[in-house]
C-alpha cells in the first residue's frame, strides 16, 4: 500500500510561495532525487499547472534541470480537478468521487505518492488520508500568501528532522 506525503518548501513563517525562494544546487539535487523515487504524485490543479513548465525542454536549462524534468516526466501524475477536462503527458484527471480515487491508488500502489498543493493537501487531511507531512523550511519570512497548512490539521507526531545543505531544514510528521 501507498504512503501519502505532503511536503514543500516553505518559509519560516509557514507560507508556500515557488516565486519568493528557489532552491538551491544541494536541495534542488534532493528534489530530483526524491521524484524519481516515487510512485507518482498527486496534485492539485493550481499547482499542476505550475509543473507543466518541465514538459517541455527550454535551451535555457542546466543538466540538473534537465535532469529534474526527466524524472518528472516519467512518474505518473494524477490531476485532482473539478474544472480541468484534460491532462498532460503520463497524467491522469481525478475529477469524481476523489476519496474513492485517492483511496484505490493507496490500495493499487506501493512506494510514495507525493502531495503536491496545500488546498489539495488540507482536503486529503480532512480525509484522514494523508501519512505523512514534510516540511522544508527556508530562512526567510514573507509575511503573507498560501499557508503550508490551509486549514486545521490532526495532532502531529514528530518523526525526523534533518538538515538539507546549508539553509533548509526538514521536519517530518506523522498523525498522532
Amino acid at each position: 500500500m501507498a504512503k501519502l506525503v505532503f511536503g514543500m518548501n516553505l518559509s519560516l513563517d509557514g507560507y508556500v510561495d515557488h516565486d519568493a525562494f528557489a532552491p538551491y544546487p544541494t536541495l534542488f539535487q534532493h528534489w530530483t532525487q526524491l521524484v524519481r523515487g516515487l510512485a507518482g504524485s498527486l496534485y492539485g490543479r493550481r499547482i499542476y499547472e505550475i509543473m507543466r513548465y518541465w514538459d517541455e525542454d527550454h535551451p535555457e536549462w542546466t543538466p540538473a534541470d534537465r535532469d529534474f524534468a526527466e524524472a518528472w516526466q516519467r512518474q505518473p501524475k494524477w490531476v485532482v480537478s473539478r474544472s480541468l477536462t484534460s491532462v498532460g503527458p503520463n497524467a491522469a484527471l481525478v475529477s469524481d468521487d476523489i476519496e474513492a480515487a485517492i483511496r484505490g491508488l493507496k490500495a493499487q500502489h506501493d512506494g510514495e505518492i507525493d502531495i503536491a498543493g496545500p488546498d489539495l493537501a488540507q482536503s486529503l487531511t480532512e480525509l484522514g488520508l494523508i501519512d505523512e507531512y514534510r516540511l522544508y523550511f527556508h530562512p526567510v519570512v514573507l509575511g503573507r500568501g498560501k499557508p503550508f497548512f490551509a486549514g486545521p490539521c490532526p495532532p502531529l507526531r514528530l518523526t525526523a528532522s534533518d538538515r538539507i545543505g546549508e539553509d533548509v531544514i526538514r521536519l517530518t510528521y506523522i498523525p498522532a
